[in-house]
């Protein structure tokens, strides 16, 4: 029971307090009057119950409120302050938030769907009230962080990537610095891409073709620059006669698996996770899983990302023995995705680098970069077919490019990128005759062996026609 004294300057209290007061009063209550029941062994899902019960008895007591809320909801605020994850809940499960980035327990960001990158104006209380907070999001999936492990890495749900760094790795002021990835499994169609100016129609058509036709497809780019969009949509296109298996690490970001009104499987797709574990021996990882996937027959390989030197190599022999592979790796540009492919392996095999590279452009044929440009748009700024490496270069053709003619800031100091894709070339007699093998029809084959015209440089103040349609040197 409350004190009558309390009772009667609850009026003058609650006029001037703010929220930050009230929780610390609402807490303060809590713990002196009922820690008791909150702490005895049992089931927490009871204690999480009373504690709602007491804060919303204690919250119409007093008579509390904030502008802008209702009592119920107040009360929700607080509860997920004292007990839940506080306000990154609204911010984890909404709608077109890709990303919320905690700088510090007092800054923090969210990137959008879209792209855009926006401070919020909920904070933590403190940096103290960060790292509970945090410790309690990480509990809800077995995970620690504490003066012995102060940095952690995991998965909160099948779809939501979680990196954390505590004191004494960041300093005491900032408490916590965190970085939480959603992953939305959206269905993305040919429409999209096109309308958004991610690709053309051509260059989705032998994107298409490829993974139809036993060709395998490489996607790079930096974080956040498209790859598993573009890689979700291949993937969707493989045909429903031929048996897909994707290969993902902690987290599930590909939903393939298309049914009818009835509810059954209308396509052949078999996901699979790794499952880390502290044991090396019961450690599940994706060279693992992908020595067990070659033994189930599969048509097509989807492995989320090339990570480690076991991947980089054990996935491009899959490739190189007749299997269709699809896969993503961080890299900064088409040709440069061949040496990044070598250097990851070469931290493991002590193999030769022109081995290496023989390996990498014989088991990528064609290879995707994409890039989240100024504005936010995401675009497939070039694709690639390698052919061969020789004498220290890698021999390429330029196949489309995105070129970037300009960069306008309007008056509200929004950027818009002016650009346009370009076809340079057309692919090589030898993927040609080995997509013919395949079956494709020598019709849909036609628009990706013709080049466009040869455009005109000066140098010396004669002009020259340049042919897109060879090979080039990677580092000319």
């Amino acid at each position: 029971m409350e004190s009558l004294n309390d009772m009667f300057f609850t009026a003058a209290k609650q006029e001037t307090l703010s929220y930050d007061q009230i929780l610390d009063d609402v807490q303060k209550y809590c713990t002196s009057r009922h820690a008791d029941k909150l702490t005895t062994e049992g089931n927490q899902e009871e204690a999480r119950k009373l504690l709602r019960e007491f804060i919303c008895q204690y919250i119409l007591s007093r008579s509390y409120h904030m502008e802008g809320m209702t009592t119920e909801e107040l009360c929700d605020t607080l509860y997920e302050d004292m007990a839940g994850i506080s306000f990154l809940k609204k911010w984890i499960y909404r709608p077109g938030v890709e990303e919320v980035n905690v700088n510090a327990y007092d800054d923090i960001e969210v990137i959008m769907s879209g792209g855009r990158s926006m401070k919020i104006p909920d904070r933590f209380q403190s940096p103290q009230h960060a790292i509970d907070v945090t410790r309690r999001l990480l509990n809800t999936c077995g995970m620690v962080i504490d003066d012995t492990m102060p940095s952690v890495i995991g998965f909160l749900d099948k779809n939501i990537r979680i990196s954390v760094d505590k004191t004494p790795i960041v300093d005491a002021e900032v408490g916590i610095n965190a970085s939480i990835r959603i992953v939305n499994q959206q269905t993305v169609s040919r429409e999209k891409l096109t309308a958004s100016g991610s690709a053309t129609d051509e260059m989705l058509d032998l994107l298409t073709c490829c993974i139809r036709y036993g060709v395998s497809v490489c996607i790079a780019g930096s974080t956040g620059s498209g790859k598993t969009t573009i890689m979700s949509w291949l993937l969707s296109m493989v045909p429903d006669n031929r048996r897909l298996i994707t290969i993902e690490e902690g987290s599930r970001e590909f939903d393939l698996i298309r049914r009818d009104g009835e509810g059954h499987a209308l396509n052949s797709v078999v996901h699979l996770l790794t499952r880390p574990h502290e044991n090396p021996s019961l450690d599940i990882d994706q060279d693992l899983l992908l020595e067990r996937v070659l033994r189930k027959h599969p048509d097509v390989i989807g492995v989320g990302e090339m990570r480690s030197a076991k991947e980089a190599l054990s996935v491009a022999e899959s490739s190189r023995t007749g299997h269709t592979v699809v896969t993503t790796i961080h890299s900064n540009s088409s040709e440069s995705t061949y040496r990044r492919m070598m250097t990851l392996a070469k931290r493991k095999y002590n193999m030769a680098d022109e081995i290496l590279m023989q390996i990498m452009v014989e088991a990528y044929p064609i290879v995707v970069f994409t890039k989240q440009l100024e504005d936010g748009s995401r675009k497939i700024m070039q694709i690639i077919e390698g052919e061969d490496f020789r004498d220290g270069q890698l021999l390429y053709r330029p196949l489309y490019q995105y070129d970037v003619t300009d960069n306008c800031t309007g008056a509200d100091g929004n950027i818009t990128v002016v650009g346009k894709h370009r076809k340079l070339g057309g692919i090589s007699d030898t993927l040609k005759r080995r997509m013919l093998d395949n079956g494709i029809p020598a019709g849909k084959l036609a628009p990706f062996l013709t080049k466009p015209a040869a455009r005109k440089t000066r140098k010396g103040g004669a002009a020259h026609a340049v042919d897109t349609d060879h090979p080039v040197p990677a580092d000319c």
